[in-house]
């Protein structure tokens, strides 16, 4: 071999060796994402806690090696709480930690994502999300918006709320001012309820004061940290207006496209992890704090009589077909959840159904 073919051979390999380092350093930047919430730092279960926001951008960290890293801000933070939708459509941020039901101004069909009154239980919610079609339809809602979403999170069943005096009948309902949102806040307002909406810090004290005679939040754990046994005692456990509360992680769609396959695999399968976990959390935490609630402090539990429970049924079913005969693409999520509802429903009676009618009651 000739010198010179021999220092250009040599001059090439020093070059393929001074040059690989760089390509490694350059690939191992990592991405960072922000991550808005809709709940202020610290809060359990949303920012705080196993399967939270917090947990989740640990999750991605973790999963991706490094290569993905989320900042997570709580409500206030970068954003009010609230905007969040508008925040990831613009690509303010790439991510927003909420519940879908938060956007029904901008499509009715959001509420299908988060929670239906007297709709699908945890496991039903699920599979209809993961193996029903819900995830697509999802997709498609969102698609007009530049949007993606995923679950990351479920409180399961949802308390009914806290009320000064007992609920004997429908007529109670009339004229008590009660803070609930949603749709289970038209619920109301149709029977006569004066709805207000307030947020969870201000709750407690309107309580408190008598500003409102009625209110629900969350469960007996979130319920218990406001302080809101102390303020009312009839607590009503039917939670027909949630029945598993989904938490969502909202994504920029040109965003998430722009990832590479394997860290879009790592956010749909983190937040998958965190929407079981959650649910799991609050299972533990509602068990230990309703026990305390009942033995000591004198909570009164239980459901809401069957005749306010029939008219809810009622008008919820109302308010549903009302809204869905307005929007074609509403109409298709509402056909199709409802759909899976009655054949998950008809397969509980076989196996649901019968654990909690009798052997649950042995334990």
């Amino acid at each position: 071999m000739s010198l010179a073919r021999r220092q250009m051979l040599t001059g090439s390999l020093a070059g393929g060796l001074l040059a690989a380092p760089a390509l490694v350093r350059a690939q191992s930047r990592p991405i960072t994402w922000k991550m808005t919430s809709a709940y202020p730092k610290g809060s359990p279960f949303y920012m705080d806690g196993p399967g939270s926001a917090t947990d989740l951008a640990k999750r991605i960290d973790a999963m991706s090696g490094g290569r993905l890293k989320i900042q997570v801000y709580g409500a206030g933070e970068l954003i009010p709480a609230l905007e969040g939708f508008d925040a990831v459509r613009a690509g303010t941020v790439e991510m927003n930690h909420a519940n879908s039901y938060f956007w029904t101004g901008k499509t009715f069909a959001a509420q299908y994502f988060t929670a239906v009154p007297f709709g699908l239980n945890f496991q039903g919610i699920n599979g209809w999300l993961y193996d029903g079609g819900g995830q697509a339809l999802w997709d498609e809602v969102y698609a007009p918006f530049g949007l993606k979403a995923f679950a990351a999170g479920n409180t399961g069943v949802q308390m009914t709320g806290w009320f000064k005096k007992e609920i004997k009948s429908v007529d109670d309902l009339k004229g008590l001012k009660m803070r609930i949102p949603g749709l289970a806040g038209k619920v109301y307002a149709a029977l006569g309820v004066d709805v207000k909406l307030l947020p969870g810090g201000e709750i407690f004290p309107a309580l408190e004061r008598g500003v409102i005679d009625a209110a629900e939040f969350v469960g007996p754990y979130q319920d218990r940290r406001l302080g809101l046994q102390k303020a009312a005692k009839y607590y009503y456990t039917t939670g027909w207006h949630e029945s598993a509360t989904v938490s969502e992680l909202l994504v920029n769609k040109a965003a998430f496209a722009g990832l590479p396959k394997d860290l879009q695999a790592v956010v749909e399968n983190a937040a998958a992890a965190c929407n079981v976990i959650s649910e799991g959390w609050c299972q533990r935490n509602n068990a230990e704090a309703m026990d305390d609630l009942i033995k000591n402090q004198g909570v009164i539990a239980k459901p809401l009589p069957a005749d306010v429970v029939k008219r809810l049924r009622e008008v919820t079913a109302q308010v549903l077909a009302e809204n869905a005969a307005k929007d074609p693409l509403t109409k298709k999520v509402h056909d199709s959840y409802m759909a899976y509802a009655a054949k998950y429903a008809a397969w509980a009676r076989y196996s649901e159904g019968p654990y909690h009618g009798s052997i649950l009651d042995s334990i």
